[in-house]
């Protein structure tokens, strides 16, 4: 395994080595990793099902869940495996392209999951603020234009990245002490000024952690401001209760990535082990938990699991 590149030459291979300092305690990390993404795979994908063949839940909150579990499924797909073959079978090494591809398709599926979160928010506004207008606002002509939009900035965002980390000659060593490949963690191993990476990934963050949840804290003032106007109080309780299950996945998403941010950038003291737990724990969380909240808050996703359940269960 090399370290050190004095020729010049670019490094296209590379090794992700885990958990640096917990190299003894991989079997034993891999177990909560394994867990998390049976339940987030089984959970989603459970989801998404009852989603599509139950019409009544062809509606935009639904649908819009719908896009966020498939985003969750492929967001927890393309890192867990990875990791998994690391703790299990010290399978690290990767190829640059592969690495370069991994980092794509991560950081895209984050900033989709934030459109998405976002869309969710407005869709919760008109339904409280306009409700006569609601179903004719949101058709789902609509809904599939929302759709693209969502997922062509998400792809048109990252899509320079593949460019900005190609150009470099990673000439340095070809370690990455993660479990996946993350975009300023691989420029940093090249010899070349990655300023412009660094710059481009500020911007990234502004866009999704800052702008986001700004519109999405606008988006539920207004919200607030439309039930304290409602005459009656349990109109205005039903109407908040049905936010209740996207503001506890706004704060499961936000809230880790959030923190991770600030704890890379300014958290020089806390040990790289902990860095990598960190950017783990807002990969795996939130995809396994997200269906479950739906599935304990949401009346219509309970009936419809309940049904699906008791009917198979009478058939037997």
């Amino acid at each position: 395994m090399a370290t050190l590149n004095n020729t010049g030459v670019s490094h296209t291979v590379f090794y992700l080595l885990g958990i640096p300092g917990l190299e003894d305690k991989h079997k034993w990390i891999s177990i909560p990793f394994f867990i998390s993404y049976v339940i987030s795979l089984f959970g989603n994908n459970f989801l998404i099902f009852i989603i599509i063949t139950k019409r009544s839940l062809h509606q935009p909150m639904y649908l819009f869940l719908c896009m966020l579990a498939g985003a969750d499924v492929v967001l927890s797909t393309c890192i867990v495996p990875q990791a998994l073959a690391i703790f299990w079978f010290n399978a690290g090494k990767i190829s640059l392209n592969c690495c370069i591809t991994q980092v794509f398709f991560y950081s895209s599926v984050f900033i989709s999951e934030s459109g998405i979160l976002l869309v969710m928010a407005f869709d919760r506004y008109i339904a409280i603020c306009y409700p006569l207008r609601y179903t004719t606002i949101l058709t789902h002509s609509m809904i599939g234009k929302v759709a693209v939009i969502i997922f062509t900035r998400s792809f048109g965002t990252i899509f320079p990245l593949i460019f900005l980390l190609k150009r470099l000659t990673y000439c340095q060593n070809n370690n990455i002490p993660h479990t996946f490949c993350e975009h300023i963690g691989l420029a940093r191993l090249a010899c070349n000024d990655i300023r412009v990476n660094i710059w481009y990934g500020f911007c990234i963050i502004i866009v999704t952690v800052i702008l986001d949840p700004l519109l999405i804290f606008v988006s539920y003032l207004l919200i607030l401001f439309a039930v304290f106007k409602m005459p009656s109080k349990t109109a205005g309780y039903k109407a908040l209760n049905t936010c209740g299950s996207h503001v506890c996945i706004i704060i499961l998403f936000y809230g880790p990535a959030v923190f991770t941010s600030l704890v890379q950038r300014f958290g020089c003291h806390i040990p790289p082990h902990a860095h990598i737990l960190l950017a783990n724990v807002f990969i795996l969380v939130p995809p396994m938990v997200n269906p479950i909240i739906y599935g304990i808050k949401t009346k219509q996703i309970r009936e419809q699991v309940a049904h699906i359940f008791f009917s198979k269960a009478e058939m037997t």
